[in-house]
């Protein structure tokens, strides 16, 4: 399992917006091969800064399956006007200890 990290940065003024917009477009992900759950966090800090976490079975999974996909093509139709910067996206495998 491989967790994608995209870290968002948008205008706070459109938050509003901008969460309607990643919530409609949930079941792109939902129907992705090989995702498992997806979460749009907000940061308390930074209004402007937002982390959308997607668990995948495996990095292929994201990177093939979906960034190569119609559907990705229809989130960033759907978000891409709200970021202000490129995305950073990593991918992250986790070691829980409790």
């Amino acid at each position: 399992m491989v967790f994608e990290m995209a870290v968002l940065k948008i205008d706070p003024a459109n938050a509003t917006a901008f969460e309607a917009a990643v919530a409609a477009c949930a079941p792109l992900f939902q129907a992705a091969q090989g995702c498992r759950a997806m979460a749009l966090e907000s940061t308390e800090e930074d209004a402007a800064r937002y982390v959308l976490r997607v668990e995948w079975d495996t990095i292929e999974d994201h990177m093939v399956g979906f960034r190569e996909s119609p559907e990705f093509q229809q989130w960033r139709m759907q978000v891409g006007g709200f970021f202000v910067e490129p995305p950073m996206v990593t991918h992250h495998h986790a070691r829980v200890f409790f």
